[in-house]
Parts: C-alpha cells; structure tokens; sequence
C-alpha cells in the first residue's frame, strides 16, 4: 500500500509541474505579443509576474513532495519520539500541531518571498514586516485555540468511535457551516477594519438593487484592503443574518458607481441563483469522500511505515494525502464555478448595465495587472472564473474590438467608448 502511496503522489506532484511548465511556455510566448486590454508595457509586466508567480510554484511543489517522502519514510517516527506521544487525545493534538508546524516552517521561506520581494517588486502588496507577523500571531493564536479544540474532539472520535470517518465529516462540515455564519461578522474584523459604506446616491443604489433581489444583510461594508494589498475585489459573504456585501476600499476608490452598481449585481447574481449553497454542497461531498477513502486506509500502510497507527497520525496522513483527492474533485468544481460565472455576470449586466460590466472588468485586469491568457490546461484544472476574454465574448464584446478602442484612453485611464 505505501508503494501505491508513492506512485499516486508522485503522479499527482509530476502532473502540477507539467501544467506550471505549460503555462509558463504559453505566457512567455504569448507576453511578447500584441497586448490585450491594457498597455503594452503592462501586458509585459503582467507576463512577466504570471511566470515568475508560477516558476516559484514549481519550487513549492517540489519542496511539498519532499516533505511528504520525508514524513511517510521516517517523519512521523521521528516526530512521535521527539514529542513522546502516546494513543491519547491530548498526545493527538499535540502530534497535529508539530506536524503543521513543521509544513508551515517549510512553506514559509515561499510566502515571504512571494509577499515581500515577488508581489512588492510589481506593487501589489503594502504589507510591512510589522503587520505581517501581527497578522501571523492572530492567526496562530487563533488556530491554538480553535484548531486545539477541533483537533481534541476529532481525535476522541477517532479513538471512540468505530466508524469515526462518518462523524469526523459531520463534525468537519458542521464546522465549515459555522464558519461561513460567524466570518464575516466575528473572524474578518479581527485582522480588518470594516466601515459601513457612507449614506449617499451609491448606497441608495445598492440598497435598491438589494431589495429587487429580496436579499436582507447585515448591511454594505467598505474594507481596508489597501493596508496589505493594493489589488482590487467585493465579495458577499456570511449566512443567515450575517449576510453582507463587502467592498475592498481599492475597488471603491478606482470604479465609478455605476461600474461598482454592475459589480455588485455579479455578487447578487450569485446570491439569486443559490451558488453559495451549491458550493457548500461541493466542499460536502469532496470532505465526505475524503474521510470515506482515507478514514479507511489500511493498517498495513502504516506497519509499511513502522508505526503504530493512532489518532494523530491518522489525521495526520489524511491531511497529507486530502490533495490527492480534491486534485481529481478540482476541474469538476472549477467547471461548475467558471458556469456559475456566467450566469452571474449575465445578472449583473441586467442589473447594472451590460456596459458598466464590462468596464468594470476590463479595469480590474488592468489595475490587478492580471495576464488576460493562460494555457488550456490551468484553465481546466484551476480557472474557477472564466478567462475575462471569454466574459466579454458571452457578453457580446469582442476583445479585440475592445482593445482598439481603449488605445486611445489607455493614458487617462477612462472608457468613455462604454459610457
């Protein structure tokens, strides 16, 4: 079983190279070309950051597989001995948490390199080292507490009950489900501010489109985004009455009203046509094959391992194999959200203007610096947004068409054309 382990994992690693090796051939042969809805300078710089942004997800990957090879080689062995644990609980916990300590301590060398000299070289990040490691002790703080408590009730499932897998889901989803009420009013403002958008002509608006759609929140709410990223995006969140419609304070300060009107009713298209319970729904039925396949792996795996199999370790592997899984679920789950896509942006043109929409999605690639192309297969597997060409083409513009006609304004930052 651990030779099928490997293979199975190794594929799996030797497959997201080859898509990353793909996508950076197509974008450096496609970077050099004619530019696509921005300028030619920043179609090249885009370009440029796509690949450098892949080439150090290559590195990523290759570190992750050493990591795995290591873990089911000797690691967990190790590890058990270093910490002395036993078949408790208590031992469970405490053997999770150095088994993510160790996979954080080495995915982070990446992360400060992506945050402090990858996105700081193209502008995309204001994070300073200060808010970095504050956001980094509310995370853990936050993680010790609740993440303490998950783990200790799942490892007394794991230990207690015989057919654990089945619970250990409900109490995972039951989880997920709880999270979605409580985030955007409880988590989110622990690490921003979130100010009520100010009375006016756009909040009237807003409020109007809301009640068409008979969507009741929590309320609209401006996000400082701008503090730790300069890129711009809105989303709706929450549940239940912790429904709101948040709007990063980038997108506020570069979209006209009517652009962030058409935005908005992307975001209610979503709303309207029930996508946030479909996607509960996906993450339900990825989370319930995960913990059939690997809550039933067999005690052979782990003697092939030498170890004595419990409930840390356990958790442990499905943690470590759960990629393996979702990695089959994800062109699935993309294809249904890139469909989704559609749908909401066609009830947002409705809403807030065909035009508006467009607009507003041709300055968000511009102002994101997002490379407009990418190769068919990180579409497949990891485009959960349509490609934005093909947004416009659904809704009736031709890229190309487009592309003439903002030349001209590309200096003043301004469509007129769609106005």
């Amino acid at each position: 079983m651990l030779e099928i382990i490997m293979v199975l994992f190794t594929v799996y690693t030797l497959i997201k190279i080859y898509i990353s090796i793909m996508q950076i051939g197509y974008i450096d042969t496609q970077k050099s070309g004619e530019a696509i809805l921005m300028s030619q300078e920043n179609y090249q710089i885009a370009g440029e950051y796509a690949v450098k942004k892949e080439r150090l997800g290559i590195l990523s990957t290759l570190v992750d597989y050493g990591v795995f090879v290591w873990w089911i080689l000797g690691g967990f062995a190790w590890l058990t001995s270093a910490l002395n644990t036993g078949s408790s609980a208590q031992d469970a916990v405490l053997f999770l948490f150095g088994f993510i300590a160790i996979g954080f301590i080495a995915n982070l060398p990446f992360e400060l390199y992506q945050t402090f000299k990858l996105d700081k070289e193209y502008g995309f990040t204001n994070t300073t080292p200060k808010l970095y490691i504050i956001d980094q002790l509310k995370s853990s703080l936050l993680f010790i507490v609740f993440g303490g408590i998950i783990f200790y009730i799942l490892s007394w499932i794991v230990i207690n009950i015989e057919n654990w897998w089945i619970w250990g889901f409900t109490l995972l989803f039951s989880i997920a489900l709880l999270v979605n009420i409580i985030y955007p009013t409880i988590i989110a403002p622990i690490f921003n501010k979130f100010t009520p958008l100010e009375d006016g002509e756009l909040r009237d608006s807003i409020e109007k489109m809301m009640q068409s759609v008979g969507l009741k929140s929590d309320g609209v709410f401006v996000l400082d985004a701008s503090k730790r990223d300069s890129r711009l995006n809105a989303y709706f969140g929450g549940l239940g009455k912790s429904k709101r419609v948040v709007l990063f304070d980038t997108l506020v300060e570069k979209l006209t009203n009517k652009e962030l009107l058409a935005v908005l009713g992307h975001e209610l298209g979503h709303f309207s046509h029930g996508d946030i319970w479909k996607n509960i729904g996906m993450m339900g039925l990825l989370l319930l094959s995960s913990f059939f396949l690997l809550g039933n792996l067999p005690e052979s795996l782990f003697f092939d391992m030498k170890i004595e199999p419990n409930a840390g370790i356990e958790i442990a592997m499905m943690m470590m194999l759960l990629p393996l899984i979702s990695f089959v679920f994800t062109p699935i789950m993309s294809a249904v959200s890139r469909h989704n896509e559609y749908a909401a942006d066609e009830f947002g043109s409705e809403l807030g203007g065909k035009e508006n929409l467009v607009s507003a999605l041709i300055k968000l690639i511009q102002e994101n610096k997002a490379f407009p192309k990418s190769h068919p297969l990180v579409i497949f597997f990891y485009y959960t947004h349509p490609p934005v060409l093909e947004r416009l083409k659904e809704l009736g513009y031709d890229a190309n068409a487009v592309n003439e006609m903002i030349k001209p304004l590309e200096k003043d930052g301004i469509f007129a054309f769609l106005e």
